[in-house]
C-alpha cells in the first residue's frame, strides 16, 4: 500500500489545529483583542464633531470668487476635488464628507452675482447643518463688506427636502469591524506562523518529520492549513457577531459574507508569508516579537484600522496606502458597505497578491528547517 501524502498532511493539520485552540496567545490575538475594540467602538457611536468640514467641490464651480477664496483661506472647510464620481458618491453616502458645494455665477443679472448650492446626505446629519450655518455666515459677512447695495453676494440655493438625500446609515461598526478583522488576520499570519514554525524547529519536531516519508511541501501545507482553518473560523465569528449584535452592514447578505471570507483568505495567506520570514530570521523566541512588531505595528497604526488614510498628513498618506493591510481593509469595507464585487476591488486584491509574491520570495531564501 502506497504512502499517502494527503492523509499525512491532514494528520499534521488536525494535530496543529488542536495545538492552536489550546494556545492562550492564539485566542488573545485572534479573538480577544478584536472583540475588545469592536465592543468599545460598537457602543460609542459616531460622536465627536469636527471643526474642519471636508466638502467636495463640484467640478463646474467657479474658484475665482471671494466666497470660495474666503472659505479656503480661513480653513473653515477643506475642499476636495474628485475625479471619480463613484468615489465621491461613496464618500457622501458614508458620511466622510459634509456635503458637495457648487459655486457659479448667477445667470440672473438683477439678483446676487453668484449662486451657491449645497447637497448632502442623511449620513452627514451631524455635519451639514453646521456647514450650512457657516456658509450663511461667510456669505452674509462678504455681502455686508463688498456688496452693501445687494441682497447678498451669493444666492444660497438650498432645500433640505430636495438637497439632502436619504441613504443607508454608515455606522462606526461598519468602519471598525473590517479594520479589526484585518488586524486579527495580520496578527495571526505573522505572530502565529512565526511562533509555530520556530517552535517546531526548536523542539526538533520538524527534524522528526524528516524520518517519515512525508514530503516537506506537505509539512508546510499541513501546518499552514491548520492556521488558515482556525483563523477563518475566527473571521466568521467576528463578522456574525458584528452583524447580529451591532448591525454591521452586509449589503448583499450571504454574497457579501462569502466575498469577505475570500478576501480574508487572501489576506491571511499573504500575511503568513511575513510570518515565515520572521520564523526564519529569528534566532531565539525572544527575538520573534521585535521582528514581528516591525511588520505589524506600522500596519496596525497606518493601515486604516481605526481611521482612513486620508486623515494622515499628506507626506504620510503614500506610505499608508502602500501597506498591504490598508488594501485589505479598503477591500473589506468596499465589499461590505458599498456592495462592490470582488472584481470591482481587483486593484486591492492585485496589490495584496504582489505583496504575497515578495513575502514568499524572501521567505524561501531565509526559511530554515533546522
Amino acid at each position: 500500500m502506497s504512502y499517502s501524502q494527503i492523509k499525512a498532511m491532514w494528520s499534521i493539520t488536525r494535530g496543529s489545529l488542536r495545538s492552536i485552540t489550546r494556545s492562550p496567545s492564539a485566542m488573545i490575538f485572534s479573538f480577544i483583542f478584536p472583540f475588545v475594540f469592536i465592543l468599545v467602538f460598537g457602543f460609542i457611536g459616531n460622536g465627536g464633531g469636527k471643526q474642519l468640514f471636508k466638502v467636495a467641490l463640484d467640478k463646474n464651480s467657479d474658484t475665482l470668487n471671494i466666497l470660495y477664496k474666503t472659505l479656503k483661506s480661513e480653513g473653515i472647510v477643506k475642499f476636495i476635488e474628485y475625479k471619480d464620481e463613484a468615489r465621491l458618491q461613496a464618500d457622501l453616502e458614508e458620511g466622510n464628507l459634509a456635503g458637495k458645494i457648487l459655486i457659479v455665477k448667477n445667470s440672473e443679472a438683477s439678483s446676487s452675482p453668484y449662486r451657491m448650492v449645497l447637497k448632502s446626505t442623511t449620513a452627514s446629519n451631524d455635519k451639514w447643518p453646521q456647514l450650512k450655518t457657516i456658509l450663511d455666515n461667510v456669505n452674509n459677512e462678504i455681502s455686508n463688506r463688498v456688496y452693501k447695495d445687494r441682497l447678498s453676494y451669493a444666492h444660497f440655493d438650498f432645500n433640505p427636502v430636495n438637497d439632502i438625500v436619504t441613504v443607508r446609515e454608515y455606522k462606526t461598526i461598519d468602519f471598525i469591524l473590517p479594520g479589526q478583522l484585518g488586524f486579527s488576520l495580520l496578527s495571526a499570519g505573522v505572530f502565529g506562523v512565526a511562533f509555530m514554525f520556530f517552535n517546531l524547529r526548536n523542539t526538533l519536531v520538524l527534524k522528526r518529520f524528516f524520518a517519515t516519508p512525508i514530503n516537506r511541501t506537505f509539512i508546510i501545507l499541513g501546518e499552514g492549513l491548520s492556521r488558515v482553518i482556525f483563523q477563518l473560523i475566527t473571521a466568521v465569528v467576528i463578522i456574525l457577531v458584528g452583524y447580529f449584535c451591532f448591525g454591521f452592514t452586509l449589503i448583499h447578505h450571504f454574497r457579501t459574507f462569502f466575498d469577505m471570507m475570500i478576501l480574508s483568505f487572501i489576506g491571511l495567506v499573504v500575511f503568513m508569508g511575513f510570518g515565515f520570514i520572521v520564523s526564519g530570521v529569528a534566532k531565539t523566541d525572544s527575538t520573534i516579537p521585535p521582528f514581528a512588531n516591525l511588520i505589524t505595528l506600522p500596519q496596525f497604526l497606518l493601515g486604516g484600522t481605526f481611521f482612513s488614510a486620508d486623515a494622515f498628513p499628506t507626506w504620510l498618506q503614500p506610505i499608508s496606502k502602500a501597506l498591504p493591510l490598508t488594501h485589505l481593509n479598503t477591500a473589506l469595507r468596499s465589499v461590505a458597505f458599498e456592495g462592490q464585487s470582488l472584481w470591482q476591488v481587483k486593484g486591492e486584491i492585485g496589490i495584496l497578491i504582489l505583496w504575497g509574491i515578495v513575502a514568499y520570495g524572501v521567505a524561501v531564501k531565509v526559511f530554515r528547517w533546522e
